[in-house]
């Protein structure tokens, strides 16, 4: 009986995955993935076996990892930014209990902060990550947190803000927002992070009602201390408030 992992590579360049994260991939046979996240990881290990399938064969791609496992196998199942965030790390568990079969997770760096970083510090203070995503979630869900969130003054982080069948889901997140959080709130979009095309944007929550986003973005909203510091994005801590 082989060993499966489930291992966040983080946002895509290899200077961003976690020495652990390597190592991991180093030592398996197998590599199994979405084929857009085995593309940035391929030139590294060229010699490795690689399970590939298409978005949307989570379950496929589950099963056939496991089924190598189980023929002996060490199998990693990699994750773009953490596997357990939005990753595959809860559905591997879920499929692989009962077989016998070790799963150990291998954290990585989601774009909540991989974004972040790019930004400045958005995220200094307390933070709730939302994905607007509705395949898994009911909408109605969504619109509740981010109503809640938004409410108890929390930085936001949205994930999935966008792709070609839900072009709109930023604004209607946005219009949600509005009802509790002024229109000049601070707020960032970071996308294609840590990859060829990287860009970011500082803007208003009303200017992000209009920003063109893709399922490359990741959004920041700031709460109610956000501030823009020398052009970047910073949410206090409040040590210098503490030491006044």
């Amino acid at each position: 009986m082989g060993k499966l992992y489930a291992v966040g590579i983080g946002p895509g360049d290899p200077d961003e995955m976690t020495v652990r994260a390597g190592r991991i991939l180093n030592q398996v046979r197998i590599i199994a993935g979405y084929h857009g996240y085995l593309d940035l990881i391929r030139h590294l290990y060229p010699d490795k076996e690689y399970i590939d399938t298409p978005m949307r064969g989570e379950e496929e791609r589950c099963r056939m990892a496991i089924d190598a496992a189980k023929r002996g196998a060490d199998v990693a199942m990699v994750c773009s930014g953490d596997a357990g965030v939005y990753g595959m790390a809860s559905l591997l568990c879920e499929m692989a209990e009962g077989s016998g079969i070790d799963v150990e997770v291998v954290p990585g760096v989601t774009a909540a902060l991989s974004g972040a970083a790019l930004l400045g510090a958005p995220i200094g203070h307390d933070f709730a990550v939302i994905s607007l995503s509705d395949l898994l979630t009911p909408w109605e869900d969504i619109e509740r947190r981010l109503e809640m969130a938004a409410k108890a003054d929390f930085c936001i982080v949205l994930y999935n803000p966008a792709s070609h069948k839900r072009r709109d889901h930023l604004q209607r997140a946005c219009d949600i927002l509005l009802r509790c959080v002024p229109p000049e709130t601070v707020c960032a979009a970071a996308r294609c992070i840590a990859r060829e095309g990287q860009d970011s944007r500082v803007m208003t929550l009303r200017e992000l009602r209009e920003y063109e986003a893709d399922m490359f973005t990741t959004v920041f909203v700031g709460n109610s201390r956000t501030r823009i510091t020398d052009g970047k994005m910073v949410t206090p801590r409040g040590y210098r408030r503490s030491e006044t």
